[in-house]
């Protein structure tokens, strides 16, 4: 009854008519940054927090919510139609639902990401309303040792989830945790590997080496090729909505995506992330003969983790809200909104503050709602990209991304540095190797050694402690079963014969 009560009171509050304006501009402006390559959510709350002052504290939150999950929509787009991530969680959606748009299935990528999202989002609302309380009890059982043990099984899921060598997965997931370690140590307050340079103090920027590997690495490879030859952005698009059978193949997808995602952006360390590539490993193992293979432009590669990561997107606002610790860069900002208008973050807001409290909750029902209403009617426009001859759009495409790069710090390092990783990027694409796993060993690699350096001082040195614990020793036990499965002769074989297939 109390959840009535206290869904009653948030709809009230949500449905004001500033507060729907709020929501409404806050999911344009999110699907907006995230159609643009480079301007993720983090780099626009954070200029838009100036703006909050003049705000009340419930609209404010509204707002920048909304930019949030908007983002997780748009950031799908360029994934699908450019192959430029406009998110790190819409890495793994750029494997398949590239390949969709380069067989001229563009329309029904989009309509799966926009579907499953809008039934992740609304699903992972339900769970924040329902079990904000109990799931915040799950997170307080996961200390230094349990985060250093999960995102081991997350770099192992990477290894297998990537296609073709195993060696080379595992070489991109090692370049990863290395550059990953340029920056100023956590604990010492040392620069290391800076080679002293100024801007490489604060690490190399994960949308400087999405962009240059996934986007200007794709541009040049495809550049190389004969005219005739050129990526099939000219393609005529058949079909804008999905079919039966794509309905048929996704909603599994979709329903798997969201309980996973759900459960996993409860725990801090970039919950839709993780969940978006844990998303892409489970569907890889659990569907069997798929239309198309994984890699080539299964549908399933695209609901999966699109439903993953705007589950986790949700319900990472549990730990935010009812414990007042970020789990990723978005929240930190949002504690950072509510400090500004001087609410303290953490037990106390739901009962020192019911209507922000429920009225949030509320508004991302409505906010979904908008986002699919806005979204499916432009699937349409986002199409209409694909038939601008590919020697207009691949400028037009460099020049958003180096604005996206020059914005993060306003800088033109990071440009230069952009187009170092372009040229990465296409040496991957020579030598075939696959760039998701390096994105995940780079976001990965701090948070891990920062984990295991605090469970380490916690427990004296002592290394016992990451198999003493039953959750962090459960999780090590599965990377290792994972390892010991894909090692088998059998399931190498198959493994080989799979990716041979799709090659």
């Amino acid at each position: 009854m109390d959840l009535l009560n206290n869904l009653v009171l948030g709809f009230q509050t949500a449905l004001s008519l500033q507060n729907l304006l709020y929501a409404l501009f806050g999911a344009v402006l999110g699907t907006l940054i995230g159609v643009l390559p480079g301007l993720g959510p983090v780099a626009t709350i954070a200029m838009l927090l100036p703006s909050i002052y003049t705000l009340d504290a419930t609209p404010a939150l509204i707002m920048l919510a909304g930019i949030y999950y908007g983002a997780q929509y748009g950031g799908s787009t360029t994934a699908i139609l450019i192959n430029v991530p406009g998110e790190s969680s819409s890495v793994v959606t750029a494997i398949d639902g590239y390949q969709m748009a380069r067989r001229g299935r563009a329309g029904p990528a989009l309509a799966a990401a926009g579907l499953g999202s809008f039934f992740a989002g609304c699903v992972g609302t339900v769970i924040i309303a329902a079990f904000a309380p109990p799931l915040t009890e799950l997170a307080f059982k996961f200390g230094s040792a349990e985060y250093f043990s999960l995102m081991v099984l997350g770099l192992v899921g990477a290894v297998v989830l990537a296609s073709g060598s195993l060696l080379k997965a595992i070489a991109m997931i090692v370049l990863g945790l290395l550059l990953g370690q340029i920056n100023t140590d956590v604990i010492t307050g040392t620069a290391r590997f800076s080679f002293d340079i100024p801007e490489l103090t604060d690490g190399i920027g994960f949308v400087v080496i999405a962009m240059g590997v996934f986007g200007f690495g794709e541009i040049i490879a495809n550049l190389g090729q004969p005219e005739e030859h050129r990526e099939v952005f000219t393609k005529e698009v058949k079909g804008l909505w999905p079919t039966r059978e794509d309905f048929k193949e996704a909603w599994p997808s979709v329903v798997r995506g969201t309980a996973l995602g759900s459960v996993l952006g409860v725990l801090p360390g970039g919950g839709a992330l993780l969940a978006s590539f844990a998303a892409y490993t489970l569907e890889k193992k659990v569907v069997r003969n798929p239309s198309v293979p994984f890699g080539k432009g299964a549908i399933q590669g695209v609901a999966g983790p699109e439903s993953a990561n705007n589950a986790g997107a949700q319900t990472s606002f549990i730990p935010m809200l009812t414990l007042g610790i970020p789990p990723n860069a978005v929240m930190a900002l949002m504690v950072g909104a509510m400090t500004i208008k001087g609410i303290q973050p953490g037990p106390q807001v739901m009962a020192s503050n019911p209507e922000l409290f429920w009225g949030l909750i509320a508004s991302m029902w409505i906010g979904n709602l908008m986002l699919i209403v806005l979204n499916l009617p432009l699937i349409g426009i986002w199409i209409k990209l694909l038939t601008v001859p590919y020697r207009f759009l691949f400028p037009a495409i460099v020049v958003f991304c180096c604005i996206g790069a020059y914005s993060l710090n306003n800088n033109s390092f990071d440009v230069y540095l952009t187009a170092g990783f372009a040229l990465l990027g296409y040496l991957f694409y020579k030598l075939n190797c696959e760039p998701a796993p390096l994105l995940l060993g780079f976001i990965l690699g701090p948070m891990m050694e920062e984990n295991l350096r605090r469970a380490l001082l916690l427990a004296r040195g002592d290394w016992s402690t990451f198999l003493t614990r039953p959750l962090s020793a459960g999780l090590l036990i599965a990377a290792a079963l994972m390892i010991v499965v894909v090692m088998l002769p059998s399931i190498k074989s198959k493994r080989q014969e799979a990716f041979q297939e799709e090659g």
